[in-house]
């Protein structure tokens, strides 16, 4: 019962008008916004509005939550739930963003008992505690693709997919038995051979710290997904393909509409 009212209202927050700002916006901030199919447009105005609706934003270190911040940031993950049922990141409460890169500590332990403290920055986390971190600078930069495929958003919200399936190992819940049977073929062999060109220090197109572990592997991969699918699908047909299937679209279709 709690899952029908909760439909009904988000097929409400789906049907509300879409403010002219919002679509200035994208059009202007966000190339996917730009490559997609109308139909796919309006679908994904549409899964801003219940992002918006059910997700906290929170600045740190001084950034302020402007609709421009809500509203990109939102548009880049809902391109995740397109032609999909959607889910909206279940286990998803808060999203946290920050100016630019921020520090984190990193605690390492050591034989003997001891433990090493290191500080890095990091330009964005996905953690399973209901929280995803962002940096602002690199979510802008990903959304205007100027860093070589990357997209911070992409890849942190890929993370929350991985996880509605009770951990995140690189394989995200799938309902469909053939494509669920196919999904660690693929994957493995793709990941087996990225950690390979990673440690003979091979020129990779797929980002090799995709290699440091399964789970980031299926970010980097969705990134290069949409970001660059003319050349991943040249480069990765099995993967393309198995991409494909799980998100239900083919970016490589998608015009280039105002680039």
């Amino acid at each position: 019962m709690l899952g029908w009212f909760r439909e009904r209202r988000r097929r409400r927050l789906r049907d509300q008008a879409v403010p002219q700002a919002w679509c200035e916006l994208l059009d202007k901030r966000f190339v996917l916004f730009r490559r997609l199919p109308e139909r796919d447009r309006c679908e994904l105005l549409g899964h801003v509005h219940v992002l918006l609706a059910e997700k906290r934003f929170e600045g740190c270190g001084g950034q302020t939550i402007t609709d421009e911040v809500r509203v990109l940031i939102a548009a880049e993950a809902g391109v995740l739930q397109l032609r999909r049922p959607a889910t909206y990141f279940p286990t998803l409460y808060s999203i946290l963003v920050y100016p630019d890169a921020y520090k984190v500590t990193m605690q390492e332990p050591t034989e003997g008992g001891f433990v090493i403290e290191e500080t890095a920055e990091n330009v964005g986390e996905s953690w399973d505690t209901g929280s995803v971190v962002l940096s602002w600078k690199d979510v802008l930069r990903g959304a205007a693709d100027r860093d070589d495929g990357c997209n911070v958003v992409l890849h942190e919200f890929s993370h929350q997919l991985d996880a509605e399936n009770g951990q995140t190992e690189g394989m995200p819940r799938i309902d469909d038995p053939q494509l669920r049977a196919r999904w660690p073929v693929v994957f493995e062999r793709e990941y087996d051979r990225l950690c390979d060109l990673a440690d003979r220090g091979r020129r990779t197109f797929i980002d090799e710290y995709g290699a440091t572990h399964p789970s980031e592997f299926f970010a980097v991969a969705t990134e290069h997904f949409f970001m660059e699918p003319l050349e991943f699908s040249r480069r990765h047909p099995e993967l393309y393909k198995t991409l494909a299937a799980y998100y239900c679209q083919d970016p490589k279709s998608w015009g280039r509409r105002g680039e």
